[in-house]
């Protein structure tokens, strides 16, 4: 995979997403990272609303994360992603940079699709991120 990104959002850190000691809960990255995928989602035109309606249901079935820097209290971070396909699984490389433009989180999020309740390949989602997708 490139290390071309297709799309970054920019986030900022809020009070009760941190700890005692003033730094981001671990767990919050998972939520910044999916708040990024659904994002990315929206702009490629497939929201998560919509396409439950239609009977897909994209669901993380692998997350590999690793922390690098801690954020703190009203930080702002950028969260870039690249996606590729690997068979059926959507595989989201998804990076958060601190404002200084160092890493903060590093990620590999894999994505499996349900059509109507079962296991598919994903061919409604492959549609609509084609200009995406890296081949």
């Amino acid at each position: 995979m490139t290390d071309t990104y297709i799309y970054q959002l920019e986030i900022k850190v809020r009070d009760y997403e941190v700890d005692a000691e003033g730094i981001v809960n671990n767990a919050n990255y998972l939520h910044y990272l999916e708040h990024t995928r659904h994002e990315f989602c929206e702009q490629a035109g497939m929201t998560f609303r919509a396409m439950h309606e239609q009977g897909i249901d994209p669901v993380v079935s692998h997350i590999d994360i690793r922390y690098i820097r801690p954020l703190g209290l009203g930080d702002t971070m950028v969260s870039k992603l690249a996606l590729h396909r690997r068979g059926p699984v959507f595989v989201f490389r998804q990076d958060i940079f601190n404002a200084a433009g160092e890493p903060v989180v590093k990620a590999t999020v894999d994505i499996a699709t349900f059509s109507n309740g079962r296991l598919s390949r994903g061919e409604e989602l492959a549609q609509a991120f084609k200009d995406y997708l890296e081949h």
